[in-house]
């Protein structure tokens, strides 16, 4: 019983974490991953292990949790024709090729630097959402093929294997330059995040294999209880994500994507300056 009451403040987070990674996927195509890492470098310490893995294994966590929950927006948005399936499928080998380079440069970085580069990433992602002449501007009717659609491709993978994240915020700025509305953006960008999830969170289980001093219930960086408690609420609300997404006008919905990845940006760069 003593164990269960140990236990049962960080579950009940994680529960909580669950419930928002799900609805935040659903409404804005991102995986989930914005609110798993920050809710995980919070909660990991009460799992013990040592500090200086707590970013890595936040991250790689937050991988195994998009896997189901990208996969649960998708479907849903599908049920609705906005998901563009011709664009994952010629953007996905790319994709993992970036986010196996990823996973090799993080294993080399300490987790003040990968918490200063989640923090100073979403900044520069929000800006597209936070500025209304950015926000409405259209560079082509098309979506970028052959070189220009491999380096695109190739750094979405890498960049979001280092932050954790579905990799939709990229996703949607591209896809709205490119003359899709945001609607189809974000459910297709639920799809960029299923791609994304599956071989970052076997590279991260790989790279933290052995290492010592991981918390409890962890394989390599990615935690087992932490994944399963929070996959377990998250697949419940990303259908009503996504039925928020297409019920809201376009312009309110860029505005609320942008204020939320500033706030926890200025969340985690607060983090970072106190490891």
């Amino acid at each position: 019983m003593s164990l269960v009451l140990a236990w049962a403040p960080v579950i009940i987070a994680m529960l909580a974490a669950g419930l928002f990674a799900g609805f935040a996927a659903g409404l804005f195509g991102i995986g989930g991953g914005f609110v798993v890492v920050p809710a995980m470098i919070a909660l990991l310490p009460l799992l013990g292990g040592a500090k200086g893995e707590y970013t890595h294994v936040a991250i790689g966590t937050s991988f195994a949790t998009i896997v189901v929950t990208a996969l649960r927006s998708t479907l849903s948005h599908h049920k609705r024709g906005a998901v563009d399936f011709e664009i994952l499928k010629t953007w996905a080998p790319w994709i993992i090729l970036g986010v196996g380079i990823g996973v090799l440069l993080a294993q080399r970085m300490t987790g003040q630097t990968l918490t200063f580069i989640f923090a100073g990433g979403i900044v520069l992602m929000s800006i597209n959402f936070l500025v209304p002449k950015l926000a409405r501007r259209q560079v082509s009717d098309t979506m970028p093929t052959g070189l220009p659609r491999a380096a695109i491709a190739g750094g979405l993978g890498l960049f979001s294997s280092l932050l954790g994240i579905g990799g939709g915020t990229v996703a949607v700025i591209v896809m709205t330059l490119c003359g899709r509305t945001i609607h189809k953006a974000i459910a297709t960008a639920s799809g960029f995040g299923f791609i994304i999830a599956v071989p970052g969170t076997i590279g991260w289980i790989l790279i933290g294999l052995g290492k010592p001093g991981l918390p409890v219930g962890s394989l390599g960086y990615v935690n087992v209880l932490g994944a399963v408690v929070i996959t377990s609420m998250s697949i419940l609300t990303a259908p009503l994500g996504v039925a928020a997404a297409h019920a809201l006008p376009a312009e309110p919905l860029k505005r609320v994507f942008g204020v939320y990845l500033l706030f926890i940006a200025g969340v985690m760069a607060n983090r970072a300056l106190h490891m």
